[in-house]
């Protein structure tokens, strides 16, 4: 009962996995939570030290039972992360209201749903929150109505929990990730979109799952003990750059 666990929403691929491995390696107990049922179970065997929970963030009598699920496996959780969501990306002529509604209900209320849950455990052990928002949270860009307003959303309310919950000794971060090298990002970025970006990027790259859940654990960690209500940038220096004209940086 000692051991720390860690609660990570998203977790049967991409960025929730990795943190999950993360997790592991630095001898966490890991709730593995993510709604792809088939994908989580197959992504938690094997792995030691971690329960598979398959529920949506989005619904509310769902996250009520993972919570209780996961107090039932673990007795304790010291870090939620915060990391389910969903991509959609549209003009915003053409984003009606209900497609407006599955990004928001996922990516912002299930950030506050999964949060208000586990604040009495949070309070307990004096736990983290950390929610993954992104560089199109801090930054507007085309086709992102939706999602780049959910992730601007997710920022501000890291930054109300962190105000409100400090005096439990909870903390909240935000990591808002650049774009990083999932299958999903190779899948959709042709390879025109992967220049631009190389382009648009001071290191000139795409970041890496592991570099994003390196950062996700610090915060999540002892280490960063004084650390909160703190938006990290996790994006090769994306967002540092603005509107900043790439062709001009060698001159």
């Amino acid at each position: 009962m000692d051991q720390k666990t860690a609660l990570v929403t998203g977790a049967a691929r991409g960025i929730g996995l990795a943190t999950t491995d993360l997790f592991l390696e630095q001898g966490w107990r890991v709730v593995m939570v993510d709604r792809d049922e088939s994908e989580l179970v197959q992504a938690a065997a094997g792995r030691r030290d971690v329960y598979a929970v398959a529920r949506d963030v989005s619904q509310p009598e769902e996250v009520t039972s993972m919570i209780r699920d996961a107090l039932a496996w673990g007795g304790r959780i010291d870090a939620l992360v915060n990391n389910a969501g969903v991509a959609d990306f549209g003009p915003i002529e053409d984003t009606d209201f209900p497609r407006w509604r599955r990004v928001m209900e996922t990516n912002l209320d299930g950030v506050f749903l999964c949060s208000q849950a586990a604040l009495p455990a949070l309070k307990q052990s004096r736990g983290a929150i950390l929610n993954i928002a992104s560089i199109s949270g801090l930054r507007a860009s085309t086709l992102r109505v939706a999602y780049g307003t959910s992730k601007a959303a997710v920022i501000q309310l890291t930054r109300q929990q962190a105000a409100e919950l400090g005096e439990y000794g909870i903390r909240a971060n935000c990591v808002c990730p650049g774009p990083v090298r999932t299958k999903l990002a190779l899948a959709v970025h042709s390879q025109a979109i992967i220049d631009a970006y190389h382009d648009a990027i001071p290191l000139n790259r795409y970041g890496t799952e592991r570099e994003i859940a390196e950062v996700i654990t610090f915060l999540c960690s002892e280490r960063a003990s004084y650390v909160t209500g703190q938006i990290i940038a996790a994006d090769g220096g994306f967002e540092a750059t603005g509107v900043g004209l790439p062709a001009l940086r060698g001159q």
